[in-house]
C-alpha cells in the first residue's frame, strides 16, 4: 500500500459566537430566481435532513446544518475532500420575501 497525501480544500471558516461547540463552516450556496421565488441550494456534506434549520428574523434568512460529529470520531479518512463541522450561511433579503412562503426541503 502506497502512502497517499490528505488533501483538504479550503472553506471558509464562520467566526463569530457559536453556541455549539465546533467549527462551522460557510456552505457554497446556489442562488436561482425565478418570476415567483428565489431558490437557495446550499452543499452541505454530512448533513441529514433533520439537522437543517431555514429561517427568516428581521429580514436576515440564516441556512443551518448541523453534522452529527460522532460518525466521525476515531476516523482517519485516506482521501478527503472536506473538513467535518457544522455549517452556517447568512444573507440579508428583500423586504418583499413573505416569509410564510419560505420552504425548505433536503436532496441527498
Amino acid at each position: 500500500m502506497t502512502a497517499q497525501e490528505i488533501s483538504v480544500r479550503p472553506k471558509q471558516e464562520v467566526v463569530d459566537e457559536q453556541t455549539r461547540a465546533g467549527r462551522a463552516y460557510q456552505p457554497d450556496v446556489d442562488i436561482y430566481e425565478t418570476k415567483d421565488s428565489l431558490w437557495l441550494k446550499a452543499d452541505m456534506p454530512g448533513v441529514d435532513e433533520k439537522s437543517v434549520q431555514v429561517r427568516l428574523d428581521d429580514g436576515v434568512l440564516t441556512i443551518e446544518g448541523s453534522v452529527a460529529l460522532d460518525d466521525y470520531q476515531n476516523v482517519s479518512p485516506v482521501y478527503s475532500e472536506y473538513r467535518v463541522g457544522n455549517y452556517r450561511r447568512r444573507f440579508t433579503v428583500s423586504n418583499q420575501i413573505d416569509g410564510e412562503r419560505i420552504q425548505g426541503k433536503m436532496v441527498n
